[in-house]
């Protein structure tokens, strides 16, 4: 980090981590921390402060074997309800990306920072052991010609900006500590103006809107970085879906089907969180089967019988510690269309 201009700072564990993570993104920086399954789930009520103050950040975890200290060498894909559910209090405000290789480790990382400053949200890049220890070329642009996105600036005087305001889906514009705007940062429930002692009967129905404007601000709207990638997806009547390193051996699967005559294709979840419905479900239209392959016991497979039509099958592969081959999906993608 030192050797492009940044700032490398080695905390004593992941909960300082985190909040080191939050204090720098109010000072003005871009930060990220990153960490294994484990030191994420230390990091959930800092990523939940995280999201109730609007604080812009990545979080890139590096997912393993567990629950606990599990298996630390070996891959798995256990954390990814983690991701959207792991801070209290029905946090459902962090954007997650699933990176299948080194280069969109590169690319998706970029991709987090441009919506976490567009959302002022942590975004989360959900990598796995196979992925972090993959050796692959990675085409890295020169920094001039990055696309990055800047935080939202007020435009207005410390006088006329209200830091507190919220609405709907809009995003407030973001002071930086010491800019001269009064900022109260905090990680209570608060009013438009700012205030934390609510009266009680005031707090079910200010709670409501203020937690959907958390999630509306990322909910609404089919932006453009809920990303699916299909193969062979226009003619098939079994789609494979997959995320992350798992796909790789459903990409090498279906084109060896597709040598054999066998109309089938594959759909990769590049975005897992906000679920791509209304994408996923104009890809899986005409299927009449679906398998979803994860290495968990299956944490996106109920998600994906929520967007396929009722007559549709749809079957799940879990395996764990380890990718699949070509030949345990070859084989099950035969008994399937037989």
């Amino acid at each position: 980090m030192p050797e492009v201009g940044g700032v490398f700072i080695q905390m004593e564990d992941e909960i300082a981590s985190i909040t080191s993570v939050i204090g720098a993104s109010w000072a003005g920086a871009k930060p990220m921390t990153a960490t294994s399954g484990p030191g994420f789930s230390l990091m959930q009520e800092g990523i939940g402060l995280a999201v109730i103050s609007e604080t812009p950040c990545v979080i890139v975890d590096v997912q393993r074997v567990g629950p606990c200290q599990g298996f630390a060498t070996l891959p798995m894909q256990g954390d990814v309800m983690q991701a959207r559910w792991g801070s209290h209090g029905d946090c459902r405000s962090s954007i997650v990306l699933a990176p299948a290789s080194p280069q969109e480790m590169f690319d998706l990382t970029i991709e987090a920072f441009n919506l976490a400053e567009r959302f002022r949200t942590p975004v989360i890049v959900l990598s796995d052991e196979i992925v972090a220890h993959m050796r692959e070329r990675v085409i890295m642009p020169a920094v001039e010609d990055l696309k990055l996105e800047n935080r939202k600036k007020p435009s207005v005087s410390a006088d006329e900006f209200n830091f507190h305001e919220f609405s709907g889906c809009d995003v407030t514009a973001m002071p930086a500590l010491g800019s001269g705007y009064r900022l109260n940062i905090l990680g209570h429930l608060r009013t438009q103006t700012g205030r934390v002692d609510i009266p009680s009967q005031e707090v079910p129905e200010l709670a409501l809107r203020f937690l959907s404007h958390l999630s509306d601000k990322i909910l609404t709207g089919e932006w453009e970085a809920r990303k699916i990638k299909t193969l062979f997806a226009e003619d098939s009547r079994t789609m494979l879906i997959s995320y992350g390193s798992a796909s790789r051996t459903v990409e090498s699967s279906v084109k060896e089907a597709r040598k054999a005559g066998m109309k089938i294709g594959c759909a990769r979840l590049v975005t897992l969180w906000p679920f791509p419905v209304n994408q996923l479900q104009a890809i899986l239209e005409d299927v009449d089967n679906v398998v979803v392959v994860e290495m968990n016991l299956g944490q996106i497979v109920d998600k994906v019988k929520e967007v396929v039509r009722r007559s549709a099958r749809v079957m799940h592969i879990p395996k764990i510690g380890d990718l699949h081959t070509t030949e345990e999906l070859l084989d099950y993608v035969k008994k399937v269309v037989a």
